[in-house]
C-alpha cells in the first residue's frame, strides 16, 4: 500500500546543507498499523508529510497503492490524496465556520458524493457524536474536535490514514478513547494506519515501529520487540 524507496530529504540555507532524511526504504501492506517514533526534530513529521505528498523529497520515490505520487503534478497528487489518503493533525485543522457535520461532509462534497450528508452523519454517529452534528468546533471539547477530525478522515474510507501526534493535545483518558477509536476503524476498514507519536504505549500497540534517528530509519516488529534491525540505509 505504501512503498518508500531510496528517499532523501535535504534543505539548504546560508549555513550549508542539512540532511533531514537519508535513504529511507519502507514498504507497508494494506491494513498494517505502524508507529513512527524518534526524538523531536528527527524528521518524523517530514517523513509523514512526504508520504502524504504534502512535502517533496530531494530524491527517491513514494508509491501509494501502486501510484508514484511524485511522478504527478500537484493537482494530480491532490486528487490521489482525496481518493486514498486521510490525514489527522494534532491541532485538528477543523474549519471554524462549519459545523461538525459540514466539516465531515466537505471531502465528500469535493468528491461529488450525492450522499455526503447521510455518510457524514453515519460516521459522526460511529464516533459517538450523533448529538453534536450542528455544533461548531469552538463549542466542542478537544476530544470531540479530534473525533470530528477522525470522522472527516475516515468518511472517505481511505486506503491510508496518516496521523501526526493525534493525541498530543488531549488528556490521557480522552487520548485513550481517541486511539481506541482509531484502531477500531483501522480494523473495520482495513486502512493502513501510520502514526507519528512520542507515546510509547501507543507505539507498542502498532504492528511495526519505525524509529527515525540521525535521518535514518530502524525498525522493530511488535512480535519481535526485543530485536531491532536496520532498514537499509546509507549512513
Amino acid at each position: 500500500m505504501i512503498a518508500v524507496h531510496k528517499m532523501f530529504k535535504s534543505v539548504t540555507d546560508a549555513t550549508g546543507t542539512l540532511d533531514i532524511l537519508r535513504d529511507i526504504n519502507v514498504e507497508l501492506r494494506r491494513g498494517q498499523t505502524v508507529a513512527i517514533v524518534g526524538a523531536s526534530g528527527s524528521g518524523k513529521s517530514t517523513l509523514l508529510s512526504i508520504v502524504a505528498g504534502l512535502d517533496t523529497p530531494s530524491r527517491g520515490t513514494v508509491h501509494i497503492d501502486g501510484i508514484d505520487i511524485f511522478a504527478l503534478d500537484e493537482d494530480q497528487r491532490a486528487a490521489v490524496r482525496a481518493q486514498k489518503v486521510g490525514f489527522v493533525f494534532q491541532s485538528f485543522q477543523l474549519l471554524g465556520n462549519l459545523t461538525a457535520l459540514e466539516n465531515v461532509m466537505l471531502p465528500l462534497e469535493l468528491a461529488g458524493r450525492r450522499d455526503a450528508r447521510q455518510a457524514a452523519t453515519q460516521m459522526l454517529q460511529r464516533v459517538g457524536l450523533g448529538e453534536r452534528l450542528s455544533r461548531y468546533p469552538r463549542v466542542l471539547s478537544g476530544g470531540e474536535q479530534q473525533r470530528v477530525a477522525l470522522a472527516r478522515a475516515f468518511v472517505v474510507r481511505p486506503a491510508v490514514l496518516l496521523a501526526d501526534e493525534p493525541t498530543g493535545s488531549l488528556d490521557f483518558a480522552t487520548g485513550e478513547k481517541v486511539m481506541q477509536l482509531m484502531f477500531d476503524l483501522n480494523r473495520e476498514l482495513a486502512t493502513t494506519l501510520v502514526l507519528v507519536t512520542h507515546d510509547r504505549s501507543i507505539a507498542q500497540r502498532c504492528e511495526r515501529r519505525i524509529t527515525i534517528e540521525a535521518g535514518c530509519a530502524s525498525e522493530a516488529w511488535a512480535a519481535e520487540a526485543s530485536m531491532t534491525f536496520r532498514v537499509q540505509a546509507d549512513t
